[in-house]
């Protein structure tokens, strides 16, 4: 369970209507599988002992008693094993019958859960047979045992914080208060639902958005396991449908119609995460819950999980087309409103000829398009110095002749070359200075120019320089709205992207991709040989690395050893973990180093989850210590 990971099983046996030892043995059969394959936690679908579609046979006082020697003989088989065990049957208790859950670990049973909302509509009529379940819990005997009967029961881990298991049954998912908000509520982390649900066309669909939905709005990790094959065809067919979702993500899904068992990685810790960080969910102790200790052995769950290595940026092409369109509806909105509120008709903007200032101008041309402004407005100011490449510059003037925006050109060299004379700096001298009074002469530029005009400069830089401090302070760093300053790297490249494949313009649509060919480099430096000498991810590490550190840092709060142990599993086979190790330190140290920059950062609009605004996300202190974590990383390997 180390970082928080759980591994969890949800399991469709193959059973015989109403013969519960036939089904007893093929429970234990799967339950040592599931055990087998590192399932901590094992749910099976709802009344599986003796079958869904007993029917009438409920009330057959043999059944029950068969039901009752096979839970004893489950019960028995779970001994020497720490696994957590859902297991569906009927139970009477008072002289009426109960559809429960009974939940067992190593030899001992725990609890009978009952399910709360009974069914009597369309093909359902389980109000035949059973009565409603209490909330608040009791206790019952069961041969040795004295256990707590009621729906308000949760499973808590003695020795893992914060992790507590709460159940619903079937129906309980589909009712308009569910139990699982309570459970939620009292600090379940983890639902489980026993289900028989039958297949009609389309339902599979609803299913899964019920428990997607559950899982997002409780915050919780939610494991579903209906009934399948065997079950009664007299009037319905079972397609063991099985789901585990978390925070509104289907982490595994299984095929309908087969008898299978469908494992997942629930990550506790993640869903706490969430939780400690969506002040809404108020989280209250309910006096009528009854809590279960457990324990479960600590090891290090075998992970079968995947992990995106361009966390923001969907794998779908349909997903991604989507995001694309909505980010940079969203970036033109927000400028276009700024626009408007400051009555600017000009929006001025450098343009180097890289990916970073092509997605702004491009964002910049929607907005004047939304106001109805002629693009003319709009100024495209290319400033050529000391590192400039023929192939920048002329696909920065190429771009904005394309797109009908006005062209202007300033050399800014012999200005450069005057400010090093007043500061005494050698000229010869490429260091740090040589490269930042570039961009900082850039920026005088354009904000001159923006004063001249009554316009707005509108700044380029992206979401992961600012994350990194890849800006000079006062240089390309500034602006009077940032329109990237919520897009991550890797997803600039794809919106670039995206609007070359929908332009529909050939001549825009090629230099657009002779752009994305282009290496990323801030050309401060001089080219060599005429080619671009100074390739920024060669200096500070790949950006698709950068990202995935970024995203899982400020977005769930993972520790540096979490995001180094999943970044191993998203880029195996891309980078060793060496790599992985040294260019996670770099992201450290400049992350904390460099936030005096994103502490006045100009506005700019917020586009997905993570987002480093001072005035919104990420209220972080300039002189935060970097320690902690520091020392973390020296410890990995």
């Amino acid at each position: 369970m180390r970082h928080g990971f759980i591994k969890v099983a949800a399991v469709t046996p193959k059973i015989k209507v109403a013969d519960p030892f036939y089904n007893q043995l093929e429970i234990s059969r799967r339950m040592h599988e599931a055990v087998g394959g590192g399932a901590k936690l094992i749910v099976f679908p709802e009344l599986c002992l003796t079958g869904y579609t007993c029917s009438d046979l409920f009330s057959q006082e043999l059944l029950l008693e068969g039901a009752y020697q096979a839970l004893d003989s489950l019960i028995q088989h779970t001994e020497g094993s720490d696994a957590l065990v859902f297991v569906g049957l009927p139970f009477e208790k008072d002289a009426r019958l109960y559809n429960v859950a009974a939940v067992i670990q190593g030899g001992e049973l725990l609890a009978f859960i009952p399910k709360g909302n009974i069914p009597g509509y369309g093909e359902f009529y389980e109000q035949r047979h059973f009565e409603e379940g209490n909330r608040e819990p009791v206790y019952v005997t069961y041969g040795k045992w004295q256990v707590p009967f009621g729906m308000n029961i949760l499973l808590e881990a003695e020795n893992i914080p914060g992790l507590a298991i709460g159940v619903e049954i079937c129906e309980d998912l589909w009712a308009p208060d569910p139990p699982s908000t309570s459970h939620a509520l009292a600090g379940a982390g983890i639902i489980v639902n026993l289900s028989a649900s039958n297949e009609y066309i389309g339902k599979d669909s609803y299913r899964n958005m019920l428990v997607l939905s559950t899982s997002a709005r409780l915050l919780c990790g939610y494991v579903y396991a209906s009934a399948g094959e065997g079950e009664s065809s007299t009037d319905l067919v079972f397609g063991g449908h099985k789901m585990i979702g978390e925070n509104g993500v289907m982490v595994s899904q299984s095929k309908r119609f087969r008898t299978d068992i469908l494992y997942g990685d629930l990550d506790i810790k993640k869903i706490i995460g969430e939780r400690r960080r969506r002040t809404t969910f108020c989280q209250t102790e309910k006096a009528s819950y009854r809590r279960i200790p457990f324990k479960w052995k600590e090891v290090e769950t075998k992970l079968s999980r995947t992990f995106d290595k361009a966390p923001f940026v969907p794998s779908d092409q349909k997903m991604r087309e989507e995001r694309c369109e909505g980010v940079l509806s969203i970036q033109s909105m927000g400028l276009k409103k700024r626009l408007e509120h400051t009555e600017c008709k000009r929006g001025i903007i450098g343009i180097s000829g890289g990916l970073d200032s092509t997605l702004a101008l491009l964002v910049t041309v929607r907005a004047f398009d939304l106001l109805s402004i002629e693009r003319k407005q709009i100024i495209g100011v290319t400033m050529p110095c000391f590192g400039t490449t023929d192939r920048t510059y002329k696909n920065a003037c190429k771009l904005i002749n394309t797109l009908g925006v006005q062209l202007k050109e300033i050399d800014i060299k012999e200005t450069v070359e005057l400010h090093f004379r007043d500061i005494e700096q050698d000229k010869d001298k490429e260091d740090l200075t040589y490269e930042n009074s570039q961009a900082r002469e850039r920026t005088q530029v354009l904000m001159d120019m923006a004063n001249q005009m009554s316009g707005l400069v509108i700044g380029t830089g992206d979401m992961s320089e600012l994350a990194l401090g890849w800006a000079t302070y006062n240089g390309d760093h500034m602006s009077m709205y940032g329109v990237n300053a919520g897009v991550p790297k890797t997803l600039v490249r794809h919106l670039v992207a995206y609007y070359g494949d929908t332009c529909k313009e050939k001549p825009l649509r090629d230099v657009l991709y002779d752009i994305l060919d282009t290496p990323v480099s801030p050309e401060l430096l001089p080219p060599k040989n005429g080619d671009i000498s100074q390739k920024t991810e060669e200096t500070i590490g790949p950006y698709e690395l950068h990202d995935f550190y970024l995203y899982y840092m400020l977005r769930f709060g993972f520790s540096p050893e979490k995001i180094y142990r999943i970044a191993q599993i998203a880029f195996a086979g891309i980078y060793e973990k060496e790599t992985i190790l040294k260019w996670m330190k770099v992201f450290y140290n400049r992350f904390f180093s460099q936030q005096f920059k994103r502490s006045c950062l100009p506005d700019g609009p917020k586009v997905g989850s993570v987002s480093l605004s001072p005035r919104g996300d990420l209220r972080m202190p300039s002189d935060a210590s970097c320690t902690l974590w520091q020392r973390q990383l020296e410890q990995l390997k």
